[in-house]
């Protein structure tokens, strides 16, 4: 078992170790009332945390609920000082009716927890960012990434720095453990689950709990029963292009709501909407967006997929896989921005990374032998794209072309990049 230090996320449940852990442990600590199920490192999460505070007086960090950022702060500043607020507490919120008596004497480092709970806290964290000899400097967290980002935005422009957190990577379970994690997902209490079971019980809850009380608190007014419809239809567009058309045909709404519900469901990050690339080649190029579950295990709890033979039986485990691998890839892989790419003439590339000014492809092919296809051949003409990966399943990385190569995704689980530095 991995050593524990203070950059590590532990896990503590009264249960037995999930499978996709268990021969780590002895056998005499496989079954104990209390013990450290998992310990997986944050240590990145953490060091971009405390970068980011050096360079900007608020720093803040969006995540999808339950991802672990609250574990996060509490590395930084512990849950029981004066500087820790969560705003899930009624006596953290009691002390904010006046936040800036509360706020104003403190100093080091503050730590706002659920800061999407009380927007009005904005202007207050302007006022002390802008103290002179800065004092205190903040860390707000936040679940609801679209809403929160334009409050912030408005009110602490150019004092602000964005951090953004999801669930387990491979880069912190490991690659040895990439089915599991793509089975379950990355939300540490699902993919932790001591039995499969409970991590379906766990997802199931967390659907139910982000329609029928996160979003109603966010602002959101449309029914749960519409909103889960909704989702699961967008589930069935896994991986493909977004035409609201149907949907909307199906809830009988127009389709500027069902755009509505779309961009609802990504605020959430719950979604991923992947934009297209336009490039200037005399070709007609797609122009909607690629719609994605963003975690594997949410997707697969929607499409009623409970086993591993089920997933890889089912018509959607290509997309499922693709939408698990572009997730990794933009989690682990540094880039500016990144889209998709098609074309009504069938040329496409699954990624496009803009970095230092140059565009790189990637293409994700659940197979044994990847091959450079007239697609990408394409892509590489008419992108000018520097260089292209094709993520597999395989163990061994090698070139196909020139220009492209083909790269295992368990290369995503280390520090080996993707497009490394000739």
């Amino acid at each position: 078992m991995r050593s524990i230090s203070k950059n590590t996320t532990q896990l503590v449940f009264n249960a037995t170790l999930p499978a996709a852990i268990y021969h780590e442990f002895p056998a005499s600590r496989r079954r104990f009332s209390w013990y450290i199920i998992g310990v997986i490192h944050r240590h990145p999460h953490l060091e971009a945390i405390r970068e980011a505070l050096e360079r900007s007086r608020v720093v803040v960090l969006i995540g999808p609920r339950q991802c672990g950022k609250t574990t996060l702060a509490r590395e930084l500043v512990p849950e029981d000082s004066v500087n820790y607020f969560d705003l899930e507490d009624p006596g953290s919120l009691a002390r904010l009716d006046e936040p800036m008596t509360a706020l104003a004497p403190l100093r080091g480092m503050v730590v706002i927890d659920e800061i999407q709970r009380r927007p009005e806290l904005f202007p207050t964290l302007r006022v002390l960012a802008d103290r002179r000899g800065h004092p205190a400097r903040f860390l707000v967290l936040g679940s609801a990434s679209g809403e929160l980002m334009r409050q912030s935005s408005e009110s602490l422009a150019g004092r602000m720095e964005l951090v953004n957190m999801g669930g387990f990577s491979l880069c912190e379970t490991g690659p040895e453990h990439e089915r599991p994690l793509w089975l379950r997902g990355g939300f540490p209490l699902a993919y932790l689950a001591p039995t499969h079971k409970q991590s379906m019980a766990w997802r199931k809850q967390f659907i139910q709990t982000i329609l029928e009380r996160d979003l109603p608190q966010w602002g959101v007014r449309v029914g749960a029963t519409a909103l889960r419809r909704f989702w699961l239809m967008v589930a069935h567009y896994h991986g493909q292009i977004w035409n609201a058309a149907d949907p909307a045909r199906s809830l009988g709404v127009n389709e500027s709501t069902v755009r509505r519900y779309l961009d609802l469901l990504t605020d959430a990050q719950m979604l991923r909407q992947l934009q297209p690339y336009h490039a200037n080649v005399g070709k007609r190029q797609v122009k909607s967006p690629k719609v994605y579950v963003r975690d594997s295990g949410l997707f697969h709890q929607l499409m009623g997929l409970e086993t591993e033979k089920a997933l890889l039986e089912h018509p959607k485990a290509g997309a499922s896989w693709e939408g698990f691998a572009i997730e990794q890839i933009l989690s682990t892989q540094p880039h500016d921005e990144a889209w998709f790419w098609a074309t009504h003439q069938g040329a496409e590339m699954d990624l496009v990374l803009s970095r230092h000014g140059k565009l790189f492809g990637v293409e994700i092919k659940r197979t044994d032998s990847p091959q450079v296809t007239p697609s990408i051949r394409n892509a590489l003409l008419d992108l000018d794209l520097e260089r292209v990966a094709i993520v597999h399943p395989g163990i061994k990385r090698y070139p196909l072309s020139d220009r492209v190569e083909a790269v295992p995704m368990s290369d995503l689980g280390t520090s080996k990049e993707l497009f490394p530095a000739s």
